[in-house]
Parts: structure tokens; sequence; C-alpha cells
């Protein structure tokens, strides 16, 4: 064999322990698969008193600056956050390396920008740890898929939110109470609200819609909107429709193919739809494709070596790039669609309300819908003391004109309370 890949790694945490562990433990077999032997320079950590079970201690450093401008084959950064993950990757291309990274924060707010180095200095950057742990999800949009035309794509993107949701449908408990078990079998963190309130789906979507539409999409595009508010008892209504509650990450093209809608919110799924199946931390995608049809992606979306996996199936790209002397695809960005905002966005929807229990409300309700241009599905009336609940499903309309339908009747005197409005999603598949 000619002259090893050598690769840096930045980041000794969990993910970047399995990384070093099943580069050093598998390193004959990935040998054979590149056609060079794969050598491990050095891993940049925090604290270098710690010990690393596995990594010899002479391969730990806590310059990761000096081992980012190395000039390594592959640089590998798993720190996460923006800076200096940013400032490093940027270093470690200008000096040649290709890299890989499982940040999809960065990705989603930097990565035009950080191709475009890649691009320019004629090395890859993948990242398909950054989206769904271990599930082959990145690759195929770029690669498999690039014959066709992807239309949509419907995804369980955070292992938090759906183990929360999950637990809520199994056990009828609220929120607060589920995300406090989380949060003590550490599916949570102390502060969760990166995971409940959507900004890493918001993230994973915008690198999803990239890939999938060839259009620059960040996580400032991405409509966000978390699950903290979703209650038993909108669970509960769920349930008696015969639908499941999913954080959902959504990236569509508009109908005319003119332009992208890409957003992140709490949604009803139809009970046979195969992503209402997907339980607790596992990640799943949905994607409707013009000539393959429908397809999902399933599997762990997160752990130490669940992301390794990932991460070393990029290592393995790159470094058989190295040995033939090219790189891969890069960021295909022609299609240059207009983002569109939620108010385009077209679904059906779910509206729990409290209304006050007398003759002609009903009417006077349905009224205001049509007034605003949503139509109504189907309607169920159960009595409450004094007042009644209404639970009404609407046919397809504009997130807009639901909207303004919600403001309206909040304005109603027959209204007392607007208790639940959720998205149903996912219809016959």
């Amino acid at each position: 064999m000619s002259a090893p890949i050598t690769v840096a790694l930045l980041g000794g945490g969990t993910v970047g322990s399995s990384v070093a562990n099943l580069l050093i433990s598998n390193g004959s077999e990935f040998a054979a698969r590149i056609g060079r032997e794969v050598v491990l320079t050095g891993v940049a950590v925090r604290d270098t008193s710690k010990t690393r079970e596995g990594i010899a201690e002479s391969l730990i450093t806590s310059d990761a600056q000096a081992l980012a401008a190395s000039g390594a084959d592959i640089v590998i950064e798993l720190i996460g956050g923006i800076e200096p993950a940013k400032s490093l990757i940027e270093t470690a291309i200008a000096n040649g390396s290709s890299v890989i990274t499982a940040n999809k924060a960065l990705i989603a707010a930097h990565g035009a920008h950080l191709h475009a180095l890649a691009e320019a200095k004629g090395v890859d950057l993948y990242y398909e740890a950054a989206v769904a742990g271990a599930i082959p999800l990145l690759k195929p949009l770029r690669e498999s898929l690039a014959g066709d035309k992807v239309r949509r794509l419907l995804g369980i993107v955070n292992g938090t939110t759906n183990f929360i949701l999950s637990k809520m449908t199994d056990e009828g408990a609220d929120y607060s109470e589920v995300l406090a078990q989380a949060q003590a079998l550490g599916y949570a963190e102390a502060d969760p609200t990166a995971d409940v309130e959507g900004y890493d789906a918001a993230a994973k979507a915008a690198i999803l819609a990239s890939l999938a539409f060839h259009t620059n999409v960040t996580s400032d595009d991405v409509y966000r909107e978390g699950m903290s508010q979703v209650t038993a008892d909108d669970v509960e209504a769920a349930k008696s429709l015969g639908y499941v509650i999913k954080l959902l990450a959504i990236a569509e093209i508009t109908d005319d193919e003119t332009g992208v809608i890409v957003r992140v919110h709490p949604a009803m799924v139809p009970e046979t739809h195969p992503l209402a199946s997907v339980r607790d931390a596992y990640n799943a995608v949905f994607v409707e494709a013009k000539a393959a049809g429908q397809m999902m992606f399933y599997g762990r979306g997160a752990g130490g070596d669940p992301t390794a996996s990932s991460v070393l199936g990029d290592v393995i790209t790159a470094a058989r790039n190295r040995v033939a002397g090219n790189v891969g695809p890069t960021h295909s960005t022609y299609a240059n669609l207009k983002i569109h905002g939620i108010g385009d966005a077209v679904t059906s929807y779910y509206l729990n309300l409290r209304v006050a229990d007398e003759s002609g409300v009903l009417a006077a309700i349905s009224n205001e819908f049509a007034k605003h241009g949503v139509s109504i599905e189907a309607v169920r009336q159960d009595g409450e003391a004094n007042d009644a609940r209404l639970i009404i499903r609407t046919h397809s309309a504009t997130d807009a004109k639901l909207r303004n339908t919600v403001e309206a009747l909040r304005g109603m005197s027959a209204v007392r309370e607007v208790l639940g409005v959720m998205r149903v999603e996912g219809g016959a598949v």
C-alpha cells in the first residue's frame, strides 16, 4: 500500500470516543475497503487529564487549532456549535483537508459558505451524521435520487421529542411529567429547549431541504413551533380521531414548483401512516419523489456508536476519493427556489373549541369558517357542564386562512375558549 490516509479528530466526547475506537479497532478492515492504511494522528479534547479508554495518551491534545491546521487528509469535527467549530473547519479546508462533521447547527447556518471553501480547495465536505444519526439519508438524497425529483419530506428527526410524545400517547401523562422522566433517563438535557422547542429539528430540516430541492435553505428559513404546548387533552383527542401526535420536520415544493416551504411543528398523523408507528427515541424520514414514489428511512437517530457509524461512512467515502484523486458531489443550489413562509403551506387542521351550549352556535361557527375560506370536513360535539366541546376537522386550506379563522373564532362571544389547534399531516399513503 502507498502512504496512509491520515485522520485528525476534533472532539473526544461520546461520539468522538466511539469514532476513535472504531477507527483503531477496525483499522485493517478499513484499509481493505479503502486500499490504504488509515492512521489516526490526534484527538483534540477540552480536558486532557481525562482517561479515554482505547485511545493512546500520545494522541490526545488540547490544541485543536494546530490539529486542524496539520494538513491531515481528513479532519473530523465533532465539537458542535458554531464557534470554534466553524473557524476550525475553515482552517482544515485551507490546509487541504477534507472535512467530516456531525454539526447540524453549523451546516444549517453556514453550509453554503463551507461548501464554497471546500469546492475552491478541491476537498470534500460531508455531514451524514448531522441528520438522523445512523440512518443513511443525506447520501441517498444527494446521489441515489439525483435523477428524480423529490416533492416532499416528512420526518421525525428528534428522538427526545418523539420519546416524550410516545410516552404521552401510551400513558396519557402530561408533558411536564414525561419531560422529567426523559431527563432522568438521559433522553433530554437539563435545558431541553433545543429539542422541545424545535431548534434541533429546524436545523436538520434546513439541511434536508437544501439537498432535496437544490436550494440554499438555512435554519432561519424554517418555520419553527415547539411541542411544549401539546397537552394530554390534545393527545387524547388525537387518539379518538385515529391519529397520533408527532413533532414533524416538513420540507415540500410548492404546487407550481417555483418555491419551497420548510417547517417544524407538532402535527396529527393518521395511525395508518408509517410515521405513526415510530416510537421512543427512533427517527424516520418519509420521502415522496416523482418517479420513485414513497419511501421511508428509519433507525436510531442518536447515540455514540450509531452516530459514529455515519461519521465513519463519510470517512471511508472521503478516503476513497483521496486515493482516486478526486472529490465527491458538491453542494447543488442550481434550482434556487423561492423560500415561502408558513402562511402559504396547505394542509388540514384539527381544532378543539369550548363553546356556549346554545342553539345556532354551530351554524355561526360554520359560517365563520366559510367566510375565511376554510371548509369543515367533520364535527364532533360533546356536552361539558353548561358548555359544549366541539372537535372540528377541516379540509385542506392555507395556514394563513386557518389563522384568520382562529382569530375570528376567538372574537366570538359564543366561543368560550380555543383549547387546541393542530395541523394534520400525512394523508393517504
